[in-house]
């Protein structure tokens, strides 16, 4: 190892934390893309199988004959990962880092590779206690610009967010109208509905303040039948694009990053309908249903729905250095 390593490893882990605080120097386009490229933001609960339902839609939509990039915005940096079986796709905001401190340009070449037909790269984020993640998509968007984003010539771009997180940078596709609709990933489960009730009440928030965002529907992964997202569906007002099932056999193949996602698997044809149905579907109106209508849709014995709130005393708080309090009341005697 060089003398010099240590040294360079210092440089770069002060130029990320200097990224990190640095505010942003770009404006995000707010024109609408051309009609020709439609750019839809999917949103879903962190492990529900938002990268293994993108890897295989993407490349379905390419073997449809769709021209398809796949944008990985998750600081995780994993959406790419089935798509290339299993390989660390080289992250944008960290290459260009890197690249800076060689005083060299970030070439496409760099952070863009393909796979039947698909093109995909990853944001990235930094490292934990080393920035904040939202900012970091919104450096990596600046990044895009660069790189001439909004020259290139797609049929579809595909960006995977994380929607656990509420902060501004994981919001850009729908507060700045950077997507003309949303698609939500979920499952029967409450937290991931809860998910995604969030991203509809983002959506219709930003409508009220003049976006144009819409939701465009659900897909439901790990679908085991018991009901709970096609019921959320039909309260909030969104159509349902495609049920994956829950299958030993996807998860295999999903576990040992293989992809599905073509007519040469039996599972083809669900995704090329899903590819349809993605391409078709209307950006809508959801209605975001309250906290207690999202428990409504579980049975209370799942979810204890039916409690009854108590509120806490005083003396509750003061536990044992509970007293009486001293009363500023004037009590007069009787006459």
């Amino acid at each position: 190892m060089s003398l010099d390593a240590p040294n360079l490893k210092d440089d770069y882990d002060t130029r990320l934390r200097d990224e990190a605080a640095e505010e942003p120097t770009l404006e995000i386009p707010h024109a609408e893309p051309t009609k020709k490229t439609q750019i839809i933001a999917i949103y879903g609960k962190g492990g529900i199988g938002k990268s293994f339902t993108l890897a295989n839609l993407s490349h379905m939509m390419a073997e449809q004959g769709k021209r398809v990039l796949l944008i990985g915005c998750d600081p995780k940096s994993d959406t790419t990962s089935l798509l290339f079986g299993g390989k660390a796709c080289p992250t944008i905001i960290e290459t260009s880092t890197r690249r800076k401190l060689a005083g060299e340009d970030v070439a496409i070449g760099d952070v863009c590779f393909k796979r039947g037909g698909v093109f995909a790269m990853e944001l990235g984020g930094p490292e934990v206690g080393r920035g904040c993640g939202g900012r970091g998509i919104i450096h990596g968007f600046e990044l895009l610009e660069k790189l001439g984003f909004h020259d290139w010539d797609f049929d579809y771009v595909l960006l995977d967010f994380l929607g656990d997180v509420v902060c501004g940078g994981f919001g850009l596709p729908i507060a700045r109208d950077m997507a003309q609709k949303v698609i939500l990933v979920a499952s029967n489960d409450l937290q991931s509905l809860y998910v995604a009730n969030n991203v509809c009440s983002a959506v219709e928030y930003f409508r009220k303040m003049g976006g144009n965002v819409g939701v465009a529907g659900l897909v439901i992964n790990k679908d085991d039948g018991t009901g709970e997202a096609a019921a959320f569906a039909e309260e909030v007002g969104i159509p349902i694009l495609a049920a994956i099932p829950q299958n030993e056999d996807l998860r295999r193949k999903s576990a040992n990053y293989q992809i599905v996602g073509t007519m040469e698997s039996e599972w083809g044809s669900l995704f090329a309908g899903l590819g349809e149905e993605v391409a078709a579907a209307p950006p809508g109106h959801p209605t975001p249903l309250s906290q207690d209508g999202l428990l409504g849709l579980f049975s209370a014995d799942e979810t204890g729905a039916d409690f009854q709130l108590t509120p806490a005393t005083d003396a509750d708080m003061r536990g044992k250095n509970a007293k009486p309090k001293e009363s500023l009341e004037v009590v007069y005697d009787d006459v």
